[in-house]
């Protein structure tokens, strides 16, 4: 232990130095990593050197910071001043966040542009929830911010010693240039190039000192984050060192080209020929089919204004054509038309007669054979040749179909302290009730169970061995991550049940086994919590175990 730390509590037990030094206008902050003796857990803790009225401000943000609770942000556990040394010190012990930090992550190669959305948009709403108390975070750097193990993100270093709104929103703009990109723009070099324009811009405003070009809110930037990127064309991004009139001279380039090409004359519009699919061009109108003009009709010449009165005289020309037409074809049709009418006439009741008489036949003889085999003695009605049995026959298939009968459940924690886990609920969760659930405790400090265990579940008995092909899940907590595991027997080790499915359970979720497994116990093995009014913790609303086959 070393004279920084000296006048800790002995609760805390330092165990290794984390993270660069933070400057202060009264001292400097050192971070450590620390064992709790007293919980036995690990924290961050971090030490003002020197203490007393210098450091009571840090003190006092931090115990605004304890009242918030959100992944994004390090929950404070605790905050004072010490009592060794000369000018004593200041400390704040921070909930520990295990995971890769953001520069540990970047080394391999930036980031995809969804991945990127995704971490600082959490991270933006984290510190939009301490603005909303007046609270500046500070300290937003890619040291600091950790990539949780469960798909979560969170800011190590809560609260800095000093800091400002803007300023959290300009580091947060820097974050995301150094997600896409992995460089920023403050290094040596040509500035990084953000590929995305509604990113690039975004970048632009967050680090941007113009009130009225700036972002106005980290919760504005969480919001423009969430938004899909729209599909249009790219926007040329201005250069730094690129002169206002060069700029949108570029611009209004852009924008015409992107006109002439998005509406072109309707002229150059190619009508479909033979019934072929005809692409359309945005901004343009469907081709209006030509109207059929018979094969004498002369080319026509009237102007667009009087095209339909010459479409009116022209149709007027060829029906008297028609109507008049040649006297020999009217002879020559006229004895055909007379003879396919008589037919017709003579035909259709020749027909109905012959349906008539057959439909006759087969209902006297069908009639006759069924009454001789009632009144002959000796004989016994022939089966019913129906599709009933084959319906009733697939009844006891479709019946098989339907979940597993649960003889019961009971919480599995083998990791736990004693302490009950709500297990007087665990009906609840196969009652057939999806309103009714089976819940975990509430856990302060992450969503990996207060880095206290490495999870809790229910074992479920199906009252015999029976071969099973999945299990169903509906939580009320979206977002939980669970493992289904099979065993031969209701307790003992958790690696004496065998994994056979995992995954996210966003409201319901159908957990397919890769092979169908005999078991007469299905574990549902809770690994990843979400965010709930105390902390963290997950439910289990219905659980249903599917049959193989």
């Amino acid at each position: 232990m070393t004279s920084t730390i000296t006048g800790l509590p002995d609760r805390y037990r330092p165990l290794d130095e984390i993270g660069p030094e933070e400057r202060t206008g009264s001292g400097v902050i050192h971070s450590w990593r620390a064992k709790d003796r007293i919980l036995n857990r690990d924290v961050a803790i971090r030490v003002h050197v020197p203490g007393g009225p210098p450091a009571r401000a840090w003190i006092a943000r931090a115990l605004t910071a304890g009242g918030l609770a959100t992944p994004a942000l390090a929950m404070v556990y605790d905050a004072s001043e010490g009592t060794g040394g000369e000018a004593g010190v200041a400390y704040v012990v921070n909930e520990w966040i295990d995971g890769q930090t953001l520069a540990e992550r970047l080394e391999s190669g930036p980031m995809d542009e969804r991945q990127a959305r995704t971490v600082l948009r959490r991270l933006a709403e984290g510190v939009a929830e301490a603005h909303r108390v007046g609270l500046a975070v500070g300290g937003l750097g890619p040291e600091t911010v950790v990539l949780r193990p469960n798909g979560l993100v969170g800011l190590r270093a809560v609260p800095a010693a000093a800091g400002s709104v803007q300023e959290d929103i300009a580091a947060l703009g820097a974050l995301l240039e150094y997600c896409l990109t992995g460089r920023t723009s403050e290094g040596p070099g040509p500035a990084p190039v953000i590929a995305a324009p509604d990113l690039a811009r975004l970048v632009r405003r967050a680090r941007s000192t113009e009130p009225g070009a700036r972002l106005a809110s980290a919760a504005a930037m969480a919001a423009l984050l969430a938004e899909r990127p729209r599909s249009h064309s790219s926007v040329p991004v201005r250069d730094r060192d690129e002169s206002d009139s060069g700029w949108l001279r570029r611009l209004r380039e852009h924008r015409e080209a992107e006109q002439s090409g998005a509406r072109p004359d309707a002229t150059q519009a190619v009508a479909p020929v033979g019934g072929a699919p005809h692409r359309l061009v945005p901004g343009t109108l469907p081709p209006v089919p030509p109207a059929p003009a018979p094969q004498h009709a002369e080319p026509r010449h009237a102007e667009p204004e009087d095209a339909w009165l010459e479409d009116d005289r022209r149709d007027d020309v060829w029906d008297d054509d028609v109507l008049a037409g040649d006297d020999t074809d009217d002879e020559d049709d006229e004895p055909r038309s007379s003879t396919s009418r008589r037919l017709l006439v003579i035909g259709l009741p020749l027909a109905a007669l012959v349906v008539v008489v057959l439909l006759a036949l087969w209902v006297g003889n069908n009639l006759l054979s069924v009454s001789g085999e009632v009144d002959s003695p000796g004989t016994t009605p022939p089966a019913p040749t129906s599709s009933a049995p084959a319906e009733d026959s697939a009844a006891p298939t479709s019946a098989a179909a339907g979940p597993v009968a649960l003889a019961g459940g009971a919480v599995f924690d083998p990791f736990g302290d004693g302490e009950p886990e709500n297990d007087d609920e665990v009906p609840a969760s196969f009652d057939g009730d999806p309103a009714t659930t089976w819940s975990t405790l509430n856990y302060r400090g992450s969503a990996d169970f207060g880095n206290l265990k490495p999870g809790v579940g229910v074992v479920y008995d199906l009252g015999s061995a029976q071969a099973v092909g999945g299990v169903t899940l509906t939580t009320s907590t979206p977002g939980i991550v669970v493992e289904v595991r099979t065993g031969d027997a209701p307790d003992g080790e958790l690696d004496s049940f065998a994994v056979a499915a995992a995954g996210t359970v966003d409201g319901t979720a159908e957990l397919a086994f890769e092979e169908p497994v005999t078991t007469q116990y299905v574990l549902v093995w809770v690994t990843g919590l979400v965010p709930a009014e105390d902390g963290f913790a997950g439910t289990l609303a219905e659980v249903a175990v599917t049959p193989a086959g």
